[in-house]
């Protein structure tokens, strides 16, 4: 049984493969950043505790066309020992329900298209209305240029609480050699692996997103929560046994900040790094920039190569 449940898996999951050997169809992790101090005004200092579930399940339609469905729970906590004003969030406590579902279809000579809807719950979870979930979705374009390198080209689009938020978007797998391989959704999320064993990988890795939550709580009058962080560190993933992995992250936090604005405070328009007509007005104290230690178990699937 066991291995039919895995031969099903690694056939519906065959088209995620843009060049990779395997994927993870499950990953549960956890992180801590170190504690920080603020920028001003709070002599105490911050802790960053953080959560995630994720789970892959695609469904084979036909030979050349796939339905992808995931869903990620991810959350936040800041503790600190600081008294702060009480329209002021603290402790924080986010809570992101991520729901990715659409087609992908493969064309001829190693070509497919990715279309995406991605509604989201981004809250405290507390009073939930319609003003905590979010509409988004990701379109891509994909091009085996060889065995070893597949790319694809498109955005990812968000209705954040602070306005429209677009990120343009390069997929690329490129097997570099038996040993080096780049992996990453740019510029979310990028890998540079290294296979020192076959049980032992390491490498560096990056994840940079902006994510915005709505505060339930009467006390904080509607406001939202704007997350960011650029996570740069190293990884070393270990092959446990049974299609299980253990894989640990070190590294450090760049331009972290959970910063509080009202619920009017909007940007007319917004890329990575950039927002146009940004002249909202952040009542909280942001924290400085910290290292972070992140620790993840992951179900993996094998994948064959296709050569189409």
């Amino acid at each position: 049984m066991k291995q039919l449940i895995v031969l099903s898996i690694s056939m519906c999951l065959s088209f995620t493969l843009s060049g990779q050997q395997s994927i993870d169809v499950l990953t549960i992790s956890n992180t801590y950043g170190f504690p920080s101090a603020y920028d001003y005004k709070h002599a105490g200092k911050a802790k960053e505790y953080g959560g995630m579930f994720g789970l892959v399940l695609p469904i084979k339609l036909s030979e050349k066309t796939y339905w992808y469905n995931s869903v990620n729970y991810f959350y936040w906590n800041i503790s600190n020992d600081v008294e702060m004003p009480v329209d002021i969030v603290n402790p924080i406590n986010l809570h992101g329900i991520v729901i990715r579902t659409g087609l992908y279809h493969k064309f001829s000579k190693g070509h497919g298209i990715q279309l995406l809807f991605s509604p989201r719950l981004m809250s405290d979870f507390k009073n939930i209305n319609g003003s905590h979930f979010q509409a988004g979705g990701t379109i891509l374009y994909e091009r085996k240029y060889h065995n070893n390198l597949t790319m694809a080209f498109g955005a990812m689009y968000n209705q954040e609480l602070f306005g429209a938020y677009l990120v343009p978007l390069i997929n690329l797998n490129w097997t570099l050699s038996e040993r080096w391989s780049i992996t990453g959704l740019l510029p979310v999320y990028s890998k540079i692996s290294y296979k020192v064993t076959d049980k032992l990988s390491v490498g560096s890795n990056h994840f940079g997103l902006v994510t915005t939550y709505k505060l339930g709580d009467s006390a904080y009058n509607g406001d939202y929560i704007e997350r960011r962080s650029i996570d740069l560190g190293l990884f070393a993933r270990y092959y446990l046994g049974g299609n299980i992995y253990m894989e640990g992250r070190f590294g450090k936090s760049l331009d972290r900040s959970y910063a509080q604005y009202g619920a009017d405070q909007k940007v007319s328009f917004s890329l990575p790094m950039v927002g146009f007509g940004d002249n909202r007005f952040q009542k909280n104290s942001s924290f400085h920039d910290g290292m972070y230690a992140n620790l993840r178990l992951i179900y993996n699937i094998k994948i064959k190569k296709t050569n189409n």
